[in-house]
C-alpha cells in the first residue's frame, strides 16, 4: 500500500537534503499518515482510513461525514 492519505490524497514529495557546504542529495518528504476508526452516524457503521494529520483537523473541524462527502466527490475514497 502507498503512503498516500485517503481524504486529502497527499503523498510524499521530493527535495533536496543541503548540508553545510551546500551539497545536495535527493530525499522524499513523506507525509503524516495514521490509521483512524470513525463511526458515521448516517450509514450505522465504523470506517478505518489512512489520514494525514492535516486531514484529522479537517475532520475535526467539518464533520466526517462532510468530509468523507467532499473524498468521495474528488474520486479519493472508494467507501
Amino acid at each position: 500500500m502507498s503512503r498516500v492519505c485517503e481524504i486529502t490524497g497527499k503523498k510524499a514529495m521530493v527535495g533536496n537534503h543541503v548540508s553545510f557546504s551546500n551539497k545536495k542529495n535527493k530525499r522524499t518528504f513523506d507525509v503524516n499518515l495514521m490509521r483512524k476508526k470513525f463511526y458515521v452516524a448516517a450509514e450505522d457503521k465504523w470506517v478505518t482510513l489512512r489520514i494525514s494529520a492535516a486531514a484529522l483537523k479537517t475532520i475535526n473541524k467539518k464533520g466526517i461525514e462532510a468530509v468523507l462527502a467532499e473524498a468521495r466527490a474528488s474520486g479519493n475514497v472508494a467507501l
